[in-house]
């Protein structure tokens, strides 16, 4: 495909439309409409501008009933040649996204019949009128639709780079995420309006979520747009994890990527050994960093009624930060002496005591720890260091929203006061780095039912107000509340089949009819529809292989082929830097 337009033949014409309900184009009788697919991207070119449109549907229209109802047969080529294009034509749908306009609009010139608008015609010239290409053109949302006729062409490698831009522009951190379904021209997304807002990256399970979610998170570090914290549930991100297609046993981590600007930290240190993984270290946490929020959160998976917790805060408001550690060596009597003496119920502390003992086959629990690990954690984020929570054999739901609470809530405490200091000094020194957390099945932590007690929910309804944004990965985002689900900023979405999860990808999107459509056409692997903020209009993709070519444009350099030695020896200095 070349890139400009005028080499293009004109795929149909428009015949009718609305801006709120789209545009219907008729094809011209020499365009199959087995060429047109479900979010390719077209461009109308009106007589004042150029809109920048996606194809939401294909159908088939017949100038007479009659024909219809008396086909005819499939061996009749003549006839059905005869009727192709005239009685059987095809149709198709089109949403303008954009429109692009000339900055500076020249009047027509009637001494000549000739105008210096790009996008008119001369009067000479009307019947055969291609149009041209402006180099100086201004992309402005719709506002308007183009008239009865218009022509339609395939959307040139010049529109797309107008609208997506190309990754290596200095005046922007764009990330080439994929490139659209028909066409070989990146599509990029633009990380720093990306990491302004929480992102969410959904479909359903088997679709490549944690790929997609990877190729993010090395886009972010690799542009230095944020700082991450990953908490990773099944070990997907840190290091090496399996690769789903079939050429290649093992994909590379970001820790593999990135060996200077990635710290992997570990709840289960004996699974992490095993897996290769160098220089991880070792996380723990006591009993005294646990507060009720934390359990409150976990209660579904400790089987704790609403009772129990209102006992826990009684417990916390008595005993404070060893709360935990003093009820789990209570016996019946001590617990009864309590009751007598606090306003507390025997039964329902004698049931929570039960249900947190769970706790004690946690690896990473212990009554005290030498050090503060979370101050570790940040002390890695504030020195520019990308954490990498991993979980090993310690990934049960009640490990995951336990550890990934407590970290999320201290961290987000100290941001606040950072954020606050620099609000108040003014001083760019003091401005944080930005801080996107990523977390799996986020649904479990964005519950309507519990979201609005949750360091999470808080975290969304901030936007950016503290620096810190979230990045939600989910198979049911029907599941999270709905007000969360409008603060996302970018959704990034595999393929859904669910009626409520299509519908919640659309929550607080304008014109989503259209687009629902084309989520439910994607194929099950390597595609997704991007729409939101950081990108400028909704977008079908697919997406950029995460492979060795990925690795040698984006990661550090030879990586693997550095001895063990090097390695560690780079891993203390870093360290030492720190001050660990």
């Amino acid at each position: 495909m070349t890139n400009n337009m005028n080499s293009e033949q004109p795929l149909g014409s428009v015949i009718q439309g609305s801006l709120t309900e789209g545009l219907e184009v008729r094809l011209h009788p020499d365009i199959s409409v087995e060429d047109m697919r479900v979010g390719k991207f077209l461009v109308v070119q009106g007589m004042r501008s150029r809109f920048f449109c996606m194809l939401t549907d294909v159908a088939l229209g017949a100038a007479n009933a009659r024909i219809i109802a008396n086909p005819p047969s499939w061996e009749d080529t003549f006839l059905r040649d005869v009727l192709a294009g005239s009685g059987t034509y095809g149709t198709i749908n089109l949403a303008p996204m954009l429109m692009f306009t000339p900055e500076s609009e020249e009047s027509f010139s009637p001494t000549n019949g000739k105008s210096t608008n790009p996008f008119l015609p001369s009067v000479t010239g009307l019947a055969s009128f291609v149009p041209q290409t402006s180099t100086t053109m201004e992309l402005l949302p719709v506002k308007t639709i183009p008239s009865h006729f218009s022509q339609v062409y395939d959307a040139s490698v010049d529109d797309f780079r107008r609208v997506f831009g190309w990754e290596d522009d200095p005046q922007r951190r764009n990330f080439s995420i994929g490139k659209p379904l028909d066409m070989d021209v990146p599509v990029c997304i633009d990380l720093n309006r990306f990491v302004e807002r929480s992102n969410g990256v959904f479909g359903k399970s088997g679709t490549g979520k944690s790929f997609l979610t990877r190729l993010l998170l090395a886009g972010v570090i690799r542009k230095n747009a944020a700082v991450n914290l990953i908490f990773d549930m099944h070990s997907e991100y840190g290091w090496e994890a399996v690769a789903e297609g079939k050429n290649v046993n093992t994909v590379k981590g970001l820790k593999q990527l990135f060996p200077s600007k990635v710290e992997v930290y570990t709840l289960d240190p004996e699974s992490t050994k095993r897996r290769g993984v160098r220089d991880a270290q070792e996380l723990y946490l006591s009993y005294e960093q646990i507060e009720v929020e934390d359990i409150k959160l976990c209660g579904r998976d400790l089987g704790l009624s609403d009772a129990a917790l209102d006992n826990a805060n009684i417990l916390f408001n008595e005993l404070g930060k060893s709360w935990i550690v003093q009820l789990l060596n209570m016996t019946g009597e001590d617990i009864k002496m309590f009751c007598e003496e606090k306003p507390g119920h025997p039964g329902s502390i004698n049931s929570l005591q039960r249900k947190l003992m769970r706790m004690d086959n946690l690896k990473y629990m212990r009554a005290v720890c030498p050090q503060n690990y979370i101050s570790k954690i940040v002390q890695c984020l504030e020195s520019g260091k990308n954490v990498v929570i991993e979980f090993g054999s310690q990934s049960n739901m009640l490990s995951y929203m336990l550890v990934t609470n407590m970290i999320t809530r201290r961290i987000h405490e100290h941001y606040v006061k950072k954020a606050d200091k620099f609000l108040q000094s003014k001083n760019p020194n003091d401005r944080p780095t930005p801080l996107m957390i990523t977390i799996e099945e986020a649904h479990r932590f964005l519950d309507p039912a519990i979201v609005q007690s949750t360091i999470f929910g808080t975290i969304a309804r901030e936007l950016r107000k503290y620096f810190v944004t979230l990045l939600v990965v989910d198979q049911r985002p029907s599941g999270i509340d709905n007000e969360v689900m409008s603060q996302i900023g970018t959704r990034i979405t595999a393929l859904l089949n669910d009626e409520k999860d299509i519908d919640a990808i659309f929550t607080g999107v304008s014109g989503g009819g259209g687009l629902r459509s084309v989520l439910a056409k994607l194929d099950s692997k390597q595609q997704a529809l991007i729409l939101g903020h950081a990108v400028p209009m909704p977008v079908v993709v697919r997406t950029r292989p995460y492979d060795t070519t990925f690795y040698e444009e984006i990661g550090e350099p030879a990586w693997e082929e550095k001895p063990d030695a090097e390695v560690f020896a780079a891993a203390e200095l870093a360290k030492a830097d720190l001050g660990f």
